[in-house]
């Protein structure tokens, strides 16, 4: 049986055909790394070496990472060579150039056609990615910084480069990004123009935290991994994505602009600011439900002994919405998350109807395999007319897809 926490395929990357140039640099061995992420992810990955790349890394690496032929200059003079270079271009969705040394950026500039990776890029109509890498002082040069100026304005994503040691030992700007990192950059070009594309999405995430005294906190156990992965799906169906989180050290999804809070308080407040800008609103947060009547300014010493902690309930965010809704509009869809240990789709009825949700995803918190903590969850959808919906357990990636398959549908209605 499949492992649902192992990576898997990307419904954003599964089946599009990318075309990844490699030009001449150390950091090649950073591009198999990116073929093999992109390749595992579901996406076709063509590769096509310049002759300078050639001399770091082998055509045969690639393709042992790819499964697919890798190209080279020499397959310009080959049977098929009056057509490769078109057909490379114009079948690619997305180019991508990593790294992209000076000299092929230049090259790209001028709209130069002396090899194989320069001839697709004039013959495709593909989105181009650069993903600048070369040595200190290069990337900062006039020509340099010229050359990308006329790429922008033809809209090439320019990421990167990093500071950081080079191979000649000086430190400087120019290392090229991470694989893991240009992967979401990747994402974010192909999700333009997708299903979601124009429409405003909030999504909150983690858990709230509320202060006792200056060092101790009243939490919970949110990850906020689910959040993330909601962000993440949303983008790469074109969406402009809002991240509203608690503490969390997870990477911020490429694309979205994100607000850090900490208490329910600042979750409100963030929240409420967007309602009349937004579509779609996600509250996958772990709120916290009470916070300390009063906190103390200062540190509660154990020597006092025992304490007495009053709670109070905390800012019911989604009751807000719900208000906000009924009075003068606001997002076109709001799905709600209710973690359960008890009664869970009696609990999800209930705060469906209670919160005039569109759509609750409520999961059992005692299971081993869901809910906090962990990358996978078995979640049950439970919608505004009551209807119940479980699904097996799954990543949380893949039930961020069947949420927004569901948001998409109450759009359509």
């Amino acid at each position: 049986m499949d492992n649902p926490s192992l990576p898997s395929i990307i419904p954003a990357l599964a089946g599009r055909r990318i075309l990844l140039g490699v030009s001449g640099s150390i950091a090649g061995y950073k591009a198999v790394d990116l073929a093999s992420r992109l390749t595992q992810a579901g996406a076709l990955v063509d590769v096509v070496l310049t002759e300078s790349a050639r001399r770091f890394v082998s055509a045969l690496t690639f393709s042992s990472v790819t499964g697919r032929r890798t190209f080279t200059d020499d397959d310009l003079w080959g049977p098929d060579s009056h057509i490769l270079h078109v057909g490379l271009g114009r079948e690619a969705e997305l180019l991508v150039v990593a790294p992209a040394t000076a000299h092929t950026m230049a090259k790209l500039a001028a709209g130069q056609g002396d090899g194989l990776l320069c001839l697709a890029a004039l013959s495709s109509h593909a989105p181009l990615v650069l993903a600048p890498a070369m040595d200190a002082g290069m990337f900062e040069h006039p020509a340099t910084q010229a050359n990308l100026t006329t790429l922008r304005q033809r809209g090439a994503v320019i990421v990167g480069p990093v500071e950081g040691r080079m191979a000649s030992g000086l430190v400087g700007l120019g290392r090229m990004v991470e694989p893991v990192d240009l992967v979401g950059h990747i994402r974010r070009a192909l999700g333009q123009g997708r299903s979601l594309a124009g429409r405003r999405v909030v999504v909150t995430a983690g858990g709230t935290f509320e202060p006792i005294d200056p060092v101790r906190i009243i939490a919970n156990r949110s990850s906020g991994k689910q959040g993330f992965a909601l962000a993440q799906a949303a983008l790469d169906r074109g969406a402009e994505v809002t991240l509203i989180t608690g503490p969390t050290t997870l990477p911020t999804p490429v694309g979205a602009e994100r607000f850090d809070v900490e208490t329910a308080d600042e979750m409100r407040r963030e929240v409420e600011e967007r309602l009349d800008r937004t579509d779609v609103l996600l509250m996958a947060a772990a709120v916290a439900d009470f916070r300390a009547q009063a906190s103390s300014q200062d540190k509660i010493k154990r020597s006092a002994g025992a304490i007495d902690l009053h709670l109070e309930p905390t800012a019911d965010i989604l009751g807000m919405v719900a208000e906000r809704r009924r009075r003068s509009g606001g997002p076109k869809v709001v799905v709600g998350f209710a973690a359960e240990s008890s009664d869970l789709i009696l609990r999800a009825r209930q705060k469906v109807k209670a919160k005039g949700l569109d759509l609750i995803v409520a999961n059992d918190i005692t299971a081993p395999d869901a809910g906090f903590a962990v990358d996978t969850n078995r979640v049950t959808f439970v919608d505004s007319s009551e209807g119940v919906q479980a699904l097996p357990l799954m990543s949380k990636a893949d039930v961020a897809e069947a949420v927004l398959d569901r948001v998409e549908a109450i759009l359509r209605q």
